[in-house]
């Protein structure tokens, strides 16, 4: 039974479970959409919710605490001045889990973490700019 457990240690030691944590959410504000097995985004989806509800109210304060906790201070300034001003009419939510399957070697889950606002950028623009390339008249004989 999971009585009182208050989070899943992830088979490691304290201190790499916390480089676990603070490189995977450095890299979830960075790239706002990572891939990885359920269990971690389960318990990283925690930390990084977190530190979206800190962001929301901008003060030093905050930004100690959150700075704290990860490595890179352009991504606590973009957690402040971009992702934080996205999700300021969010009650709590600020990402989400999608399924891929199952992993070939081991047969862990795989899962996107993501953060919900994310908008996947197509291929769409990139087709269309080269075909107006495309057409534009050479100068020949």
């Amino acid at each position: 039974m999971k009585h009182k457990r208050g989070f899943n240690p992830l088979n490691r030691m304290a201190s790499h479970r916390k480089a676990l944590h603070r490189n995977m959410v450095t890299s979830l504000f960075s790239k706002e959409r990572i891939r990885t097995t359920k269990a971690k985004a389960l318990e990283v989806r925690r930390t990084a919710e977190r530190m979206i509800t800190r962001a929301k109210e901008d003060s030093v304060h905050n930004r100690r605490i959150v700075s704290s906790r990860l490595y890179d201070e352009g991504i606590v300034a973009k957690l402040f001045t971009d992702i934080a001003v996205r999700m300021k009419d969010r009650n709590g939510g600020y990402t989400r889990i999608i399924k891929l399957g199952e992993r070939k070697g081991d047969a862990a889950e795989v899962v996107i973490l993501e953060l919900v606002d994310y908008k996947l950028e197509t291929g769409d623009d990139k087709k269309k700019s080269k075909k107006k390339d495309e057409k534009k008249p050479k100068k020949g004989k």
